[in-house]
């Protein structure tokens, strides 16, 4: 079985990376950077008198349990949650891994909403060229060091669940969720040139987004729990394996690289899912494995 430093070796040129909160926590005291712990002080403020996310509530579930609580205060609620990360800062290994992906035109996709990654690498945001653009869904912007058309050309981060400047772009509830799924379904299938027609790869809707690189690109998932919380994501990989279902000559490999939790009941039914999609586990000795890896190096 592949390692993670074999992935970076043989998919330099060619892999997209996918990055959750993971990069942030590591290397952090216990707590710090946590959008569990985010999470809950904003519902401490909110009068909910509680000290955790109580089993059998994913973190989307709770965020609207929370936006419940306070009618009209979604915006202000996802407001407070990036100002409480508005003082995270890159380490070294955040650099390490943007710079690999800066050298080898990798583009970046993370579910995180602060701007770490692209303070690392030196990046300047980047509006979407003409007309259509909505702070609401963003998904054409990215943080780069020019301006490329094609998202799959060079190296860009791009937010997948919105981003700090954009408040309203912020999704952290289930309800936001679906209302991500609504927007890209309908690119996949419907309207004058959706995806799954097979005709319009380069210029269907989602073409000049972040959607482009997930649909067209090998993709390299840590930091990423991919649990149940996650729907858009998780839906997306399901539509993914559609997609190269229906166009066999289009797949594209992806990995996701985990370290082994033994308290977690959960992993092995996630790990059946992934690679029943045809997404590859490789399982890291541990995260400094993953986030020290030399492989970064090269």
């Amino acid at each position: 079985m592949a390692n993670l430093e074999q992935l970076l070796d043989e998919g330099a040129g060619k892999v997209a990376l996918v990055v959750g909160n993971g990069i942030n926590q590591f290397d952090a005291p216990p707590g710090v950077n946590s959008w569990n712990q985010l999470l809950l002080a904003i519902a401490r403020n909110c009068g909910l008198d509680i000290a955790a996310v109580p089993p059998g509530t994913t973190l989307t579930e709770f965020f609207d349990v929370v936006d419940l609580r306070t009618p009209g205060r979604s915006g202000d609620l996802a407001a407070e949650f990036c100002k409480l990360m508005a003082k995270w800062r890159p380490l070294d290994h955040h650099r390490a891994i943007m710079a690999w992906a800066d050298r080898h035109g990798a583009p970046v996709l993370t579910t995180n909403f602060e701007e770490v990654l692209s303070v690392a690498a030196n990046c300047t945001f980047r509006m979407p060229r003409g007309d259509g653009f909505s702070d609401f869904y963003p998904w054409e912007c990215r943080f780069a060091h020019g301006i490329v058309d094609d998202p799959c050309s060079a190296f860009g981060i791009w937010h997948i669940n919105g981003m700090a400047r954009y408040k309203r772009s912020i999704r952290l509830g289930l309800t936001h969720y679906m209302g991500s799924v609504q927007r890209a379904r309908g690119w996949l299938y419907r309207g004058g040139k959706p995806l799954f027609s097979g005709k319009h790869a380069k210029d269907w809707p989602g073409a000049s987004t972040w959607l482009q690189i997930a649909f067209t690109r090998p993709l390299l998932f840590f930091g990423l729990a991919l649990a149940e919380n996650e729907v858009f994501l998780r839906w997306l990989l399901i539509e993914r394996a559609r997609y190269f279902r229906k166009f066999r000559a289009l797949r594209q490999p992806a990995w996701y690289v985990y370290v082994h939790d033994p308290d977690d009941e959960r992993e092995a039914g996630k790990i059946f899912f992934l690679e029943e999609l045809g997404i590859t586990c490789v399982r890291a000795a541990d995260y400094a494995a993953i986030y020290g890896n030399p492989g970064w190096a090269a």
